[in-house]
């Protein structure tokens, strides 16, 4: 595809909205070392994503498949958003290359992975409860600046754990604007057909084609359950009825099991009070999951909710004596927890959940019910 006739469909779709810098081939060429093959860092349905250098900045390059129009659509649709947004947890794309025959998109490179990868143990350390807290947080603040601060908002239909990046300091950026959408300022929803990730779906949106704000939500519910729980969104190796996690979850919850959902390693090494507040998250994320779009929290009450729970959790670790939270006997010095943490804090292998039961706060677990239910 050629300049002139990317820009015209861009111009078509975009409004005449600003462009992002457009790089040439030979910049492109040159910035991935030929696309060499040691340099892709991941490929998908879209296309490859390769690691770059340009100008002494570390790039991310991502490339629609030959031929593959719905690729290249999207790769469109991207450059559409991203041209449109600034935020600090959402990705940045620094331009494109369109002189090839598939588009281009060159992004800030974020270091660090994936959410997917932190939780399912393919990568990096485990991550501590006060790095998921901060990781749902900035997701959250993401999707409500895409919801409330855009004009007009923006849907992105496809919010997953693989779509959460992180950088070095295990801070969010949420990626993947290929299947996002533009609302319509006019209307309560978008009628469209449904695209995105099972496991992650809004089922009145699968149902009914309605696309609303209310569709990210609860993707970003699902994505909550897997930051409390260290499990997939679908899982085959669960039972039959249990392969959904949205599913497992409010089985857990009518069954009143919701401590079962929470991931053991992180019970493990938590005061009582802090298990209160990882039952909160649960909470929120159930609040998500309602089945009637109508009962699901915005994004900006998401914010809110997640702002308390924290305020709650730092408050608490504030008063934890060290040796609660610090790894045993592994012959590090004691980590401050009024610090943020750059790094995560496994559990000792030998605790279990069974060898240090709790009985949750009945008053803190009070409040944060009341607002997350």
């Amino acid at each position: 595809m050629r300049f002139k006739e990317f820009s015209s469909r861009l111009s078509h779709v975009n409004g005449g909205g600003k462009y992002p810098r457009v790089f040439t081939t030979k910049e492109m060429r040159k910035a991935t070392n030929g696309f060499s093959k040691d340099r892709v860092l991941g490929s998908g349905g879209f296309g490859e994503v390769y690691k770059g250098i340009i100008d002494g900045t570390v790039i991310a390059v991502k490339s629609a498949k030959l031929g593959n129009l719905k690729g290249i659509n999207q790769v469109i649709n991207e450059v559409c958003i991203l041209s449109q947004v600034n935020h600090r947890n959402l990705v940045r794309l620094l331009g494109c290359c369109v002189d090839l025959k598939q588009p281009l998109l060159i992004y800030e490179y974020v270091p660090n992975g994936n959410l997917f990868e932190h939780l399912h143990k393919s990568r990096g350390v485990f991550l501590d409860w006060k790095t998921r807290l901060q990781i749902a947080l900035q997701t959250a603040e993401g999707l409500a600046y895409l919801h409330f601060a855009a004009y007009p908002s923006i849907y992105h239909r496809d919010i997953k754990s693989s779509n959460i990046l992180l950088d070095n300091l295990l801070n969010a950026r949420v990626s993947d604007f290929g299947l996002s959408t533009l609302a319509s300022p006019d209307l309560s929803h978008i009628s469209t057909t449904v695209q995105g990730t099972l496991g992650y779906l809004d089922p009145s949106y699968y149902h009914n084609f309605q696309l609303t704000d209310k569709s990210d939500v609860y993707s970003f519910g699902v994505v909550l359950l897997e930051l409390v729980s260290s499990q997939r969104a679908i899982d085959f190796s669960r039972e039959q009825d249990d392969v959904n996690l949205a599913i497992y979850a409010k089985t857990k919850s009518e069954k009143g099991k919701l401590l079962e959902l929470i991931d053991p390693e992180l019970i493990a090494t938590a005061a009582p009070k802090i298990v209160d507040t990882m039952i909160g998250v649960t909470l929120l994320a159930l609040n998500c999951l309602e089945d009637n779009r109508v009962n699901r929290p915005t994004m900006k009450e998401v914010v809110e909710e997640l702002l308390f729970i924290i305020s709650v959790e730092e408050t608490e670790s504030d008063a934890i004596p060290k040796a609660i939270i610090t790894r045993s006997g592994d012959g590090d010095e004691d980590e401050d927890p009024a610090e943020p943490s750059g790094h995560a804090v496994e559990a000792p292998e030998e605790t279990t959940a069974e060898e240090a039961p709790l009985s949750c706060d009945s008053t803190i677990l009070d409040q944060l019910s009341d607002h997350c239910l």
